[in-house]
């Protein structure tokens, strides 16, 4: 019975997460555009918005952009460079827990500011607060990795993960099996990863979509021109 739970949550389940992020997204970029956005209270408590906001982002998109690469770089790539398991997972470890430490203050800032004031509480829905919460468990759970991580320094745990990520993006078969007798902290932190990409269509999250890294690339500057009438020369 639990190998065939293990083998839907790690074998099934990424492609249902995966899928319902890609066409969800899709979906209601094209038929909800209105709601394509983060809701904004920022006139209250601004200072606790701003500080929270950026620890947040910040600390978020390091871990993202460490995962994504952590988990989907092969280590051949790694070998290559003569980064060793051992360096990996020690970088991966002081990275990661900087990072997770500031998104965790930042998020904790950010979950205060939503649930004590009763102003900012009665404007949000349960999917902003239920969002929230749900990356605080997550972020919790990747931070009670680091002392697990500690004990694995020879890169072991860190190769399985990586095996097995790489393996559902490349849909081989049996993947699930790799993860079988992972740690459960492990195994609940790859779980909330999963469902973070199932509920992400549904919620605030879908304005990741509309960051405006396009005007890195913009050819020309925008040129304004005020209405008012220029004095003659």
């Amino acid at each position: 019975m639990y190998a065939h739970l293990n083998s839907f949550f790690f074998g099934y389940y990424p492609y249902i997460a995966l899928t319902i992020f890609l066409l969800g997204s899709l979906i209601r970029f094209d038929r909800e555009q209105y709601s394509w956005k983060a809701g904004s209270s920022q006139l209250l408590r601004r200072r606790q918005l701003r500080w929270g906001s950026n620890l947040f982002h910040v600390g978020i998109l390091v871990i993202f952009v460490g995962h994504l690469f952590g988990l989907l770089v092969p280590s051949t790539i790694y070998a290559f460079f003569g980064i060793g398991y051992t360096a990996k997972q020690l970088l991966a470890i002081i990275l990661g827990g900087v990072a997770g430490i500031a998104c965790f203050v930042g998020l904790t800032m950010l979950i205060h500011r939503r649930l004590v004031d009763p102003r900012i509480r009665s404007t949000s829905s349960a999917a902003d607060i239920g969002i929230l919460l749900l990356l605080y468990a997550q972020l919790t759970l990747g931070l009670l990795t680091i002392p697990l991580s500690l004990g694995h320094l020879d890169g072991s745990e860190m190769l399985r993960f990586m095996a097995w990520a790489q393996g559902i993006v490349t849909f081989q078969p049996g993947v699930a099996d790799l993860v079988l007798d992972a740690h459960p902290i492990f195994k609940a932190h790859l779980f909330l990863g999963l469902t973070l990409f199932l509920v992400f269509p549904f919620t605030r999250l879908v304005h990741i979509w509309s960051a405006p890294i396009w005007y890195l690339g913009r050819r020309g500057y925008q040129i304004v021109r005020s209405k008012r009438p220029q004095a003659a020369e």
